[in-house]
């Protein structure tokens, strides 16, 4: 059956930055699909989507330390933007993966789901928005989605050093998650057809004349 594409197509002069695209497991060669080909252009233009100020062509960062408590830039608004645009695609948000009740019976709900009319299993999107812990929860929560054949892929994604560095102290980063890449490029028993990959994103560019990302759950403004 021929996959259906639908993509939001945004044209604005300068976005947020793929500064890094890295695929730690891939069998079946799952890149090659056209169902990869669809969330993977998807991704990519909400990526783009993401911008700030809101009403900007740019994603501009006040850039100061997110060390200090109050200071630095929130994530969550980021985030939203993100996920607004793949929930407009027909991604669910929130949507949990394989059955069960109880607590872990089932990794949990991921940020993005997107759920192909073809036989290929449902791919995720994770966007890191809590520490370096979390993100290491992220990896194994969509490697187990995998391994018990509820999703056929997933991709985390994370800031990279430059911009966690103005965000929430000790957000989830690329730099952190570097040494354990060997690890997760042996997961290669976990299904015939699979995809696991991290993106890391960039600011476009600095200045201090833009207002800081709130924290929290502010910042609706990106809706």
């Amino acid at each position: 059956m021929k996959t259906e594409f639908f993509l939001i197509l945004i044209r604005i002069n300068d976005f947020m930055k793929i500064v890094k695209w890295e695929t730690l497991l891939e069998t079946g060669e799952y890149s090659l699909l056209p169902e990869y080909e669809l969330v993977s252009m998807q991704i990519k233009e909400a990526i783009k989507s993401v911008v700030w100020p809101p009403d900007s062509e740019m994603f501009t960062i006040y850039p100061e330390s997110g060390k200090r408590r109050g200071e630095g830039n929130g994530v969550k608004p980021i985030k939203n933007g993100f996920t607004n645009y793949l929930s407009r695609a027909g991604w669910q948000l929130e949507a949990r993966a394989g059955r069960g009740k109880g607590k872990g019976s089932h990794p949990g709900a991921f940020d993005c789901h997107y759920a192909f009319n073809t036989n290929l299993k449902p791919f995720v999107i994770e966007w890191e928005t809590g520490n370096i812990s979390s993100s290491h929860r992220a990896i194994n929560r969509i490697a187990l989605g995998i391994l018990k054949g509820w999703i056929s892929g997933g991709i985390l994604v994370v800031p990279s050093e430059n911009l966690a560095q103005y965000l929430t102290d000790r957000i989830g980063n690329e730099p952190e998650l570097r040494p354990y890449v060997p690890l997760w490029k042996k997961w290669e028993t976990l299904a015939d057809i699979s995809y696991l990959g991290i993106i890391t994103i960039e600011h476009d560019s600095l200045s201090k004349a833009v207002p800081k990302i709130p924290k929290g759950t502010d910042g609706r403004a990106l809706q």
